[in-house]
């Protein structure tokens, strides 16, 4: 399951070095000059993690972190700056950055944080609920079983995604990537067949899979 990581940025010559070098770790690596830009790619798609300056941007970085971090509780932040002093790494922990690095450093030591980053959001992701109550009717993933039916383990795992994000759009891209490692026309149609399938056990007991257009599938109350 390949990482995919935004980079913001506006030091373009930094950035395209350091996107070939994640690439060439096998990470996904986007890059962005601009806040905006990442703000709107955060709310259409799917980041693993955000790489960001705190300064050179259109808009103060820290005012940027702070919206980022109100928009998703759950995104590890690393902090990639020039800005050394100690009130600045302060102020940036405060505003939920996960690590702060400072310019210049090791593209090794680099990926070594992100790699201990991600080895503490898989066992998060882990640990999660895995039993769910939809109007009375019990899902339990680990044993692949919604309201005494059994569910194949593709089922059960797509539907264990939609129920941790109850009411909220799951990206399509992210499914995909999770659940069948690949992102192509077959995987695409594939998924649009386990969701008609989940849709006939869930219809029945008042919930149904909201599909938007090229974005993604929302699980909603009917």
């Amino acid at each position: 399951m390949t990482t995919r990581i935004l980079l913001i940025d506006s030091d373009i010559s930094l950035a395209t070095v350091l996107c070939d070098y994640l690439e060439s770790r096998n990470f996904q690596a986007l890059h962005v000059t601009k806040g905006t830009e990442a703000l709107d790619l955060l709310s259409n798609s799917h980041v693993d993690l955000l790489l960001m300056e705190l300064h050179g941007l259109e808009r103060n970085g820290f005012d940027l972190l702070r919206e980022v971090r109100h928009r998703s509780s759950q995104l590890p932040i690393i902090i990639l700056t020039t800005r050394t002093e100690r009130e600045a790494q302060m102020r940036a922990f405060q505003l939920g950055c996960d690590d702060y690095v400072t310019k210049p450093f090791s593209m090794e030591i680099l990926i070594c944080r992100i790699e201990a980053i991600m080895r503490r959001v898989r066992m998060r992701e882990e640990n999660k609920q895995r039993t769910f109550d939809l109007n009375g009717h019990v899902f339990d993933a680990t044993h692949q079983s919604f309201a005494g039916e059994h569910l194949s383990g593709r089922e059960s795992d797509l539907l264990l995604m939609l129920c941790r994000n109850e009411g909220e759009l799951v990206d399509r891209h992210h499914i995909l990537a999770h659940l069948w490692k690949e992102d192509n026309a077959f995987t695409s149609r594939s998924l649009g067949v386990y969701i008609n399938h989940l849709r006939r056990f869930l219809r029945p007991v008042g919930y149904d899979i909201l599909a938007v257009r090229q974005k993604g599938y929302k699980l909603v109350k009917l």
